[in-house]
């Protein structure tokens, strides 16, 4: 009995979270294709299976001034579907109805697990981490700093092979360096313009940047050139450590906002005479090296975590009739017989350096050819049909 009534305490949180739901979805029949009105209800069916069971409400305000200039309001679920099928279809004329039955569960906060997203592999940029106080270095192992960090933050990336990584370590995208990115002058400077153009110019879709605030002594005196100096140093009565700031910043590449930013923090022992450059092959002997490159694979650590969970986006880069050329392929991990939901791209005339406003198309885009940098794939409808343009976006969530 014991044994049995275990088991069913097991079994019994399993039985909780799931919920067994009809959900109901519809699509409009152009140029008699059943097929793809029917596929477009079915996922439509699939989202208010999801939402019925578990909606969640997210608002953003954007003040500006002491006045609300942005607001939008995003409604999304967790929910995974289990076990779909579709239970009942009716046409009338042009309209098709699809009831879909499926069990549904929560996806406890690791819903993107599931995602097709994340099986793709983003495109991401990486600049330069200009340093807000040069005067900090006086060697090689600091001076460079700026570049060599970020050029360790790549190669790490680029090994653990989550994302697609492309490298511009000498450019820098703030000019104030001790308050990037927090100002309006830098939003508005930097965010819409160099992130952007960089992000168009490589075909990414998120530039990772940063700052390196801090690289001090904590006793600047204990390196003194003295005998008296040296001999404290050598017993270890000064503190000979030095400090190591840096901030990371994430940054979508389509409208320049940003996605994540964290500043890491580290100090250790610090030795000019036996400290080689980052990601040098002697960087790592020193404790103060072994200090930095724990911060860096922190970094690689958060950038993919944080870009996890986000959807993947792509640039549409012509349109002929129904035919669509996306700029992202095979390397990504695309495939033919990929959908990808279609969004156009907006800007109002009063607001044309403002973030884009992306508006579900409502049709989907199947994938045909897929090359190393590129796809194509066609629509069920003529792009003039829904007025899909070059520089929309194709994304999968």
């Amino acid at each position: 009995m014991k044994r049995i009534v275990l088991f069913w305490l097991m079994l019994w949180p399993a039985l909780g979270a799931a919920a067994m739901l009809e959900g109901v979805g519809h699509a409009t029949i152009h140029d008699g294709d059943v097929e793809q009105a029917r596929a477009e209800a079915r996922q439509a069916a699939m989202r208010d299976l999801a939402l019925q069971y578990e909606a969640r409400i997210s608002s953003s305000d954007t003040v500006e001034n002491g006045e609300l200039v942005q607001s939008s309001t995003r409604v999304s679920s967790t929910a995974t579907v289990r076990d779909a099928e579709v239970v009942d279809e009716f046409r009338n004329g042009n309209l098709l109805r699809v009831i879909v039955r499926g069990d549904v569960v929560s996806g406890n906060g690791d819903e993107c697990k599931a995602g097709a997203a994340r099986e793709l592999r983003k495109r991401v940029a990486v600049t330069g981490f200009p340093i807000v106080s040069p005067e900090q270095g006086g060697n090689q192992v600091l001076d460079n700093a700026g570049e060599r960090l970020p050029q360790a933050l790549v190669a790490r990336l680029q090994r653990e092979g989550n994302l697609q990584v492309l490298g511009n370590t000498s450019l820098q995208l703030f000019g104030n360096l001790a308050d990037a990115p927090t100002s309006r002058g830098n939003i508005a400077a930097n965010h819409l313009t160099n992130v952007v153009q960089l992000a168009r110019e490589l075909g990414a879709q998120f530039v990772v940047s940063g700052v390196i605030r801090d690289m001090g002594l904590s006793d600047p005196n204990a390196w003194g050139s003295s005998i008296v100096d040296k001999m404290q140093r050598s017993i270890g009565v000064v503190d000979t450590t030095r400090r190591f700031e840096v901030e990371l910043m994430v940054f979508d590449g389509f409208s320049g906002s940003p996605v994540y930013r964290k500043r890491f923090e580290t100090s250790a022992q610090w030795d000019p005479q036996g400290s080689d450059g980052i990601s040098a092959s002697g960087f790592e002997s020193s404790q103060w090296g072994r200090a930095v490159s724990g911060v860096i694979d922190r970094m690689v650590g958060t950038v993919n975590e944080s870009l996890a969970c986000q959807p993947f986006m792509t640039r549409i880069t012509r349109v002929d009739g129904d035919r669509v050329t996306l700029e992202s392929g095979a390397t990504a991990g695309l495939r033919p017989g990929v959908e990808m939901d279609v969004y156009r791209t907006r800007r109002y005339f009063d607001s044309l350096n403002g973030t884009p406003e992306l508006t579900d198309a409502g049709v989907a885009i199947t994938l045909n050819n897929v090359h190393p940098d590129f796809s194509t794939g066609q629509m069920p409808r003529h792009s003039g049909q829904v007025n899909i343009q070059r520089d929309d976006i194709a994304i999968i969530w």
